[in-house]
């Protein structure tokens, strides 16, 4: 409690852009839920690389001047609700992603957003993997079936398939009847198959441009040249989606050419879609896979082992036992 008597709680927050070392905990005010809000005891935080692009510098979300606290993957309880709320009462778990693309604020103790960022944790599913799974699993979800409208049969090539998105892709698009190519180095390869992964290529070893072709859907999370790359491998009337911005190089002349659709797609707050992703991990069809959980004061750590782009799956901070 502060001298004003507002309740305290600590979160992980930063003064300057820099690297993980300017990550610190804090103590701040706790948040009070508004109309149609709810206040959630966060548990554990999902770590994704737009939070370390965030801290670095990078200008990815509104209002990301610092000082801010970073994250956007909730798994927390309901303790208690703003006016009009009727989705949710205090005791209720549940995960989401709230407010995204503004502050969210997730590296805390508590947060606060609208009731329908969230939606109930599945009931065999822990905190951990909770946190683990709204931005990664709404992003493949918005992509495959929201906008490519994936189908059975469809021929799907999805880029660095063993990472957050690109395991949870595999099996979306596998529930929905589809054949799955995924890159990937050869290490991984287990683990996707695993998952359902019909075809593998290692990416060091060989170029999947010249690999395979007649795709109907290709899901690029890598950006730079992967994008123009990728217009090679689909057949006329196929999707390219990036979760990247493409840029002034892609060569969006050759894509309308070749009657491939071409988008950039910005993952948003969803509860049909959590809904959805929920049904999937009651049903069997989707696990995350949590490659490390560390502690929230860890927080450097976590972001440390997320830039060098070797984990397999999420990594999560633990925030309340």
């Amino acid at each position: 409690m502060s001298e004003t008597g507002i309740p305290q709680m600590r979160a992980v927050s930063q003064d300057t852009a820099g690297g993980p070392e300017v990550l610190k905990v804090i103590t701040t005010d706790r948040p009070v839920p508004g109309p149609t809000e709810v206040l959630v005891r966060v548990h554990a935080a999902g770590v994704n690389p737009i939070d370390w692009k965030t801290r670095a510098g990078g200008r990815f979300l509104s209002g990301s001047e610092p000082p801010f606290v970073l994250g956007f993957d909730v798994s927390g309880v309901v303790e208690a609700v703003g006016l009009g709320v009727t989705l949710f009462a205090p005791g209720d778990k549940v995960f989401g992603m709230p407010r995204f693309p503004h502050p969210a604020g997730a590296y805390a103790e508590y947060v606060t957003a609208p009731a329908r960022h969230f939606a109930r944790l599945p009931a065999d599913l822990d905190h951990v993997r909770g946190a683990a799974l709204p931005l990664a699993a709404l992003t493949a979800w918005q992509a495959l079936v929201d906008t490519a409208k994936v189908r059975p049969g469809a021929r799907v090539l999805i880029h660095a398939a063993a990472g957050g998105v690109g395991h949870l892709a595999v099996q979306i698009a596998k529930s929905r009847g589809a054949y799955v190519i995924g890159t990937a180095r050869r290490a991984k390869h287990d683990f996707l198959r695993g998952l359902g992964a019909d075809e593998l290529i290692d990416y060091t070893e060989q170029d999947f441009a010249t690999a395979v072709r007649d795709i109907d859907i290709v899901l690029n999370t890598i950006g730079g040249d992967y994008g123009a790359r990728s217009l090679r491998t689909l057949r006329p009337g196929g999707s390219l989606v990036s979760v990247l911005p493409l840029d002034d190089a892609f060569p969006a002349d050759r894509a309308r050419e070749a009657r491939v659709r071409a988008e950039f797609l910005l993952v948003e707050p969803d509860r049909a879609g959590l809904e959805a992703v929920a049904d999937l991990v009651n049903s069997g069809k989707l696990q995350v896979n949590v490659d490390k959980v560390v502690p929230l004061e860890d927080a450097a750590q976590a972001h440390a082992l997320g830039e060098t782009g070797r984990t397999t799956g999420k990594i999560v901070l633990t925030v309340a036992p």
